[in-house]
């Protein structure tokens, strides 16, 4: 028997390994563990295992690239792949060709990993939505040009909305070269100073909307600097653009009725913010008007010449007061003149002269009795019309016949 040496060994057994057709394309069921992915070669190294033993496994890059899917540690899994020898270590591994997840299909689970990926990275926050603007200038619409999408959107744009700018920035929205295209007309639009942007296409199959799936198109749709509304099939269809988006629409019809306004609607805004303005501006100007008689009034009154003025009606007025005072208190004396000259013209000896009375006097004494005279004194009797000289010749006493 020959002696051999450990390579001649691990060669032969290797040899062996490939040329038994039974573990050629082999199919494997387990969980993988202890995965890693060399950055350098992009080769993926790994175990695969179940309850009672594990298998070392290598996938390398050409095959690698190829998966749909990231696989990770604790993956349940199905592979395909050829047992070979690694003659360095002398032990065997599997050559593996491809993967498949166990239970789930690789497309979904793709899916659902790179949804975790751009939820973990913030694509979906509800904080960084940006609201429609109210009246936008300048609308981009990124679809297929000959799509039933962009007729319907340009249609409902020039009815509900003809004053906006619509640019059109076409893209392909279905196969290999799709989420390239998409995202480039994304960026385009973006660059082109548009205030809102319209992305979407026609309802179709899985496949069909798979693009509007893809991290591509979910990273141009977050960098966009405006925001933009994701209209891709129809009502029921949801992808990954649709939730990046800053709105989403069940239908490209719909996307166009919430990016703009009805004209219509506009319009009616402005008629009652022009009544609203006028019947403001009106009792601003009362307002201010009134506040302007009130200073005018304050100003007048604290004008010399109206102070002047005010002391002068003042003096007026009790110029008259007094004027008619007076002239009630001259009445009211002349009628107590009046009255005292009738009393005393009652009293008065001329008033009696004229009656037919007469005053003696002797010298200037007025005579009342005849006792205060004598035979012979003149006597000065004063009628009512003159004055009579009189000699007294004779007294008699006691003696009233007239």
């Amino acid at each position: 028997m020959s002696i051999l040496t450990v390579s001649q060994l691990n060669r032969y057994v290797a040899f062996r390994l490939q040329e038994d057709t039974r573990l050629r394309g082999i199919l494997l069921r387990g969980e993988i563990a202890n995965f890693t992915r060399n950055f350098r070669s992009g080769h993926c190294y790994f175990s695969v295992r179940d309850e009672e033993a594990s298998v070392k496994a290598v996938m390398f890059r050409s095959n690698a690239d190829r998966l749909r899917f990231a696989p990770e540690n604790g993956m349940h899994v199905i592979l395909q792949g050829t047992v070979t020898l690694y003659e360095r270590d002398g032990a065997y591994q599997i050559n593996v060709t491809d993967i498949q997840p166990d239970g789930v299909g690789a497309q979904a689970l793709a899916l659902q990993q790179r949804r975790e990926k751009l939820a973990k990275l913030g694509y979906f926050e509800a904080e960084r939505k940006r609201p429609v603007p109210p009246m936008p200038q300048k609308i981009g619409i990124v679809t297929s040009r000959s799509g039933a999408a962009l007729h319907d959107m340009l249609q409902i744009l020039e009815r509900r909305y003809p004053i906006g700018a619509v640019c059109i920035y076409p893209a392909l929205v279905q196969g290999e070269d799709a989420p390239r295209s998409i995202a480039e007309s994304l960026r385009n639009a973006g660059k082109d100073g548009c205030d809102i942007i319209l992305m979407g296409r026609g309802g179709g199959s899985n496949e069909d909307l798979s693009a509007f799936q893809s991290e591509e198109v979910a990273e141009a749709v977050f960098q966009s600097p405006v925001p933009v509304i994701s209209a891709v099939g129809h009502e029921t269809d949801h992808c990954i653009a649709d939730e990046v988006a800053d709105l989403r629409a069940p239908t490209p019809s719909a996307a166009a009725e919430l990016a703009v306004p009805e004209i219509g609607a506009l319009f009616d805004a402005v008629r009652l913010q022009t009544e609203r303005l006028q019947r403001a501006f009106s009792a601003l100007t009362d307002e201010k008007a009134e506040a302007l008689r009130a200073l005018q009034t304050r100003l007048k009154q604290q004008n010399p010449a109206f102070s002047i003025e005010m002391k002068q009606e003042q003096l007026a007025g009790l110029s008259a007061r007094l004027s008619h005072a007076i002239d009630s208190a001259l009445n009211a004396k002349t009628q107590q003149f009046a009255l005292l000259l009738n009393q005393l013209e009652m009293v008065s000896p001329v008033s009696i002269l004229q009656r037919g009375y007469a005053l003696v006097y002797h010298e200037d004494t007025l005579v009342r009795h005849a006792e205060d005279l004598q035979t012979g004194d003149t006597l000065r009797i004063r009628l009512a019309n003159g004055t009579v000289l009189a000699d007294v010749t004779e007294i008699r006493k006691g003696d009233t016949e007239i």
